[in-house]
C-alpha cells in the first residue's frame, strides 16, 4: 500500500496558501498548514498557529515539523508587505517584513533539510514575486525580500538535487486576486485584472509536475518578465507609473 504523500504550506489561512492547501487536501496530501491565524472552522488538514515574525515560534515549529515523516513537498508561500514610501515606514515594518518572507523560509527550510523531514523525490517551492524581473516602486522591502529568498532557492537548487534528491523551484506570480493585494494595491487598480489565488495554485503545481526549476505563472506574466530583463529601464519607469505615482498612503 502507497503511504499517503505530505505536504507542508506556510501562510495557509488565506489567499494564494489557502488555496494550496485546498488543491493538495484534494490531490491526496496530507497538508501541515503554518499561519499566525486559526481558521474559524474547521479544515481537513492540520494547521498549526505560528508566527513566523517570532523566532521562537519558528524554532517550536522546526521541532514539530520534524518529529514525524518526511515531507514530499513543501510550499514556502508566506510572505507580508509594506506600501508607500520607504522612509515613512517605520524600521520595525521593514524588520518584521524581511523576519517573515527571508528569515523564516530559510531557518525552516534549512533545518527540514539538516533533519532529513525533505522526502528524496519531492519538492521545495519558494514563492517570490514577478517585481523580482524589474523592481517595485513602492514595495522596497518586499521586492529586496522576494529577490533574496529567489537567490537561496536558486543557490540551494543544486546541491539540495545532489545530496538529498529534492527539487527547489521559485515561483515568481503577478497580482493576485486576494484581500492583501487589495488592501496594498494603489488608488484605482482594478482587482479583475489580478488571477483568482485558485488558479494561481493550480498553475504553480502543474509546473511542479513537470519539475520545473524557475516558474512564471499565465502568459502575461512571461511577457512582462521578459520585457523586465531586455528592457529594465522602461519596465521600471512603467513600475513608476503604474504602483509609486498612484499610492496615497502608507500601508503595513
Amino acid at each position: 500500500m502507497t503511504a499517503q504523500k505530505r505536504a507542508l504550506v506556510t501562510g495557509g489561512h488565506a489567499g494564494l496558501g489557502l488555496a494550496f492547501c485546498r488543491a493538495l487536501t484534494e490531490a491526496g496530501y496530507a497538508v501541515t498548514a503554518l499561519d499566525r491565524t486559526a481558521p474559524k472552522s474547521a479544515v481537513p488538514w492540520t494547521h498549526r498557529v505560528c508566527d513566523l515574525r517570532d523566532r521562537a515560534h519558528v524554532d517550536a515549529a522546526v521541532h514539530y515539523l520534524t518529529a514525524g515523516e518526511p515531507f514530499d513537498l513543501v510550499i514556502f508561500n508566506a510572505g507580508v508587505s509594506a506600501t508607500g514610501r520607504f522612509e515613512k515606514i517605520p524600521l520595525e515594518v521593514h524588520q518584521r517584513l524581511i523576519a517573515v518572507n527571508v528569515e523564516a523560509p530559510i531557518v525552516l527550510c534549512s533545518e527540514l533539510a539538516r533533519r532529513g523531514a525533505l522526502a528524496k523525490g519531492g519538492h521545495v517551492v519558494f514563492i517570490s514575486s514577478l517585481s523580482h524581473m524589474t523592481g517595485y516602486p513602492g514595495a522596497a522591502s518586499y521586492a529586496a525580500a522576494k529577490d533574496a529568498i529567489a537567490i537561496y532557492a536558486k543557490s540551494i537548487r543544486r546541491p539540495f538535487r545532489r545530496d538529498l534528491g529534492v527539487h527547489v523551484a521559485c515561483a515568481f506570480p503577478g497580482p493576485i486576486r486576494t484581500a492583501q493585494a487589495e488592501r496594498h494595491a494603489p488608488k484605482g487598480a482594478k482587482a479583475q485584472s489580478r488571477i483568482a489565488p485558485e488558479e494561481m495554485a493550480q498553475r504553480i503545481l502543474a509546473a511542479l509536475r513537470w519539475r520545473r526549476k524557475v516558474i512564471v505563472p499565465g502568459t502575461r506574466a512571461r511577457i512582462f518578465a521578459l520585457t523586465g530583463r531586455l528592457f529594465p529601464k522602461l519596465t521600471a519607469r512603467a513600475m513608476r507609473r503604474i504602483v509609486f505615482d498612484r499610492l496615497d498612503r502608507e500601508v503595513w
